[in-house]
């Protein structure tokens, strides 16, 4: 199956727009039909009643710059600590010994321990919550690669959503990123429901992926998740009063699929790979935002929306110069 488009590079969105709700949506309904406006007017497409679910996983300043015994420096992403164990994605790993120490200044430093695969092991001389506090202090914003930008100040707001609570991501639940305490207010206003989950965004979401993959078999890399029990009763209520449950982002859309499997609220890990031909539970309508060709993300939309469709309405994206992509434009599939 071709999860694939050609994206001019114009388009790719290496900074916010001015006002988070000022982004363009796309509507996309399962007739095929397409509707163009803006995400302010997100009230306009959903009824009272309806359950908008947020996903409050807040982003961890986890890019950091260590310098090794030989002088040489090198960039670590820490993708999860527990204790003095620190896992990181880091490059030229092939080159670093076990024992190899790293010097990351302002009193942190850690023995590199190990590799699996492109994740290093490091001890580190900080513990949980020092550690927890060293980065928010001296880390700098995970920003994706396809950004070509180093981050600035203003990131460390833009790249959060306005109701980021719970530390451990690596990356941003973009869908969220529109929102803001406004539109979330005329939305309850209207007799929107609102519920939060959480799940960790993890690397993975930056891993591309083959045909294989998209046809089955293939799970993606483990990251954890809450639903409550509370939650997800709360949401089979809204559904049996025939209101609908609109997801926002593909992390939650997979926390509540991987909820409704296991047949009530949880804590713990996933790995739900949610591709076409996948028979949706829970979730009866997406908002997201523009993903990267063969992404799992963008497998998932396919998914929820059709195909053709979701790909017609990335031409139609591109043909109106949206802006794509974590900082880009929004699409809600209904």
């Amino acid at each position: 199956m071709n999860l694939d488009y050609v994206l001019p590079k114009r388009l790719i969105a290496a900074h916010p727009l001015p006002r988070r709700d000022e982004s363009r949506l796309l509507v996309l309904r399962r007739d095929g039909g397409m509707e163009h406006s803006k995400f302010n007017r997100l009230g306009d497409f959903l009824n009272s009643g309806d359950a908008l679910v947020l996903n409050e996983t807040r982003v961890i300043p986890a890019r950091i710059h260590g310098r090794l015994e030989n002088g040489r420096e090198t960039e670590f992403l820490v993708i999860r600590f527990s204790g003095n164990r620190a896992v990181a994605l880091a490059r030229g790993l092939k080159k670093l010994r076990p024992g190899a120490r790293v010097d990351f200044g302002n009193d942190l430093s850690a023995v590199y321990a190990g590799r699996n695969g492109d994740e290093a092991e490091l001890e580190t001389s900080l513990f949980d919550e020092e550690l927890a506090g060293w980065l928010e202090k001296h880390g700098r914003v995970p920003l994706p690669p396809y950004m070509q930008r180093p981050d600035d100040d203003s990131d460390k707001e833009r790249y959060q959503t306005v109701f980021a609570r719970k530390k451990g991501s690596c990356a941003a639940p973009t869908a969220g990123l529109h929102f803001t305490d406004k539109l979330l207010g005329d939305l309850s206003a209207g007799g929107v429901k609102i519920f939060k989950v959480c799940l960790h965004v993890g690397p993975g979401t930056f891993r591309p992926i083959d045909d294989a993959s998209v046809a089955g078999g293939a799970s993606l890399s483990p990251e954890h998740a809450e639903v409550s029990e509370e939650v997800y009763r709360g949401l089979l209520e809204v559904k049996s009063k025939g209101g609908r449950v609109v997801a926002v982002g593909t992390t939650t859309t997979r926390a509540l699929e991987t909820a409704a499997a296991r047949g009530g609220g949880f804590s713990g890990f996933t790995d739900i790979f949610i591709r076409p031909g996948f028979k949706f539970a829970m979730v009866d309508a997406l908002v997201t935002n523009f993903h990267l060709p063969r992404s799992s993300l963008l497998s998932l939309v396919c998914a929820f929306a059709g195909t053709d469709a979701t790909l017609k309405a990335y031409e139609a994206a591109i043909r109106e110069g949206y802006r794509f992509y974590s900082y880009g434009d929004a699409m809600l599939a209904l």
